[in-house]
């Protein structure tokens, strides 16, 4: 890797899902793009300096439509970025699980890190995946545009701020903005700039 290089990754979350719209768990269901959502990604446009960029998608529908809509059809595809494993609880909302399993359900999304969905994984296990990711992209010394899922991003915010997801984001996370980090020699991801926007309406200077 040429150590001069800066890498940069940024990192998307798909488009609006009619599961997403009903506050449902997606997990790894392959839920594809709502009417609304390709409507709303249509819009979406890269930061000038990001044009060249290589695109990464995770495996599924809603990640892969949003890849095309911006522009790339042909993204590499990355397992190790799909989104969290929900097990069990996809298909559900928050309210059913808290009114099923009540105090239980409140111990267990205390744990933060350690969080775990039946039959799923937790926000660690995303990270320790993602962390092996990184490994790679600085390994290998490029940038990537990244089409990914709240839970991913979520897992490289906590990576990069070392925020235990005990409380709430350190920032508010909006879906039309890309979240920017570089990536350091050593895989380890710093944060660089939040909410850049990816419509028309605001500019924003990286």
């Amino acid at each position: 890797m040429n150590a001069d290089r800066e890498i940069v990754i940024v990192l998307i979350r798909h488009g609006v899902t009619e599961w997403n719209a009903g506050g449902r768990i997606q997990g790894h269901t392959d839920v594809p793009l709502s009417t609304v959502g390709r409507e709303e990604v249509a819009t979406w446009k890269l930061p000038e300096r990001f044009q060249q960029t290589q695109w990464v998608s995770s495996p599924l529908k809603r990640a892969l439509e949003t890849a095309a809509l911006m522009g790339c059809g042909n993204p590499v595809i990355e397992p190790l970025l799909i989104e969290m494993n929900w097990g069990e609880w996809e298909g559900m909302t928050l309210v059913q699980l808290r009114e099923q399993f009540g105090a239980d359900m409140g111990e267990n999304e205390a744990r933060g890190l350690d969080f775990k969905p039946g039959g799923g994984e937790s926000p660690r296990q995303v990270r320790q995946r993602v962390a092996t990711w990184l490994s790679t992209v600085a390994a290998e010394g490029q940038s990537r545009i990244v089409i990914t899922h709240k839970g991913v991003i979520r897992a490289t915010v906590s990576l990069a701020t070392q925020w235990d997801m005990t409380k709430e984001l350190p920032f508010p996370m909006h879906r039309d903005c890309a979240q920017v980090f570089r990536v350091n020699a050593q895989g380890e991801a710093v944060l660089y700039a939040t909410n850049v926007p990816l419509t028309a309406r605001m500019s924003y200077a990286i």
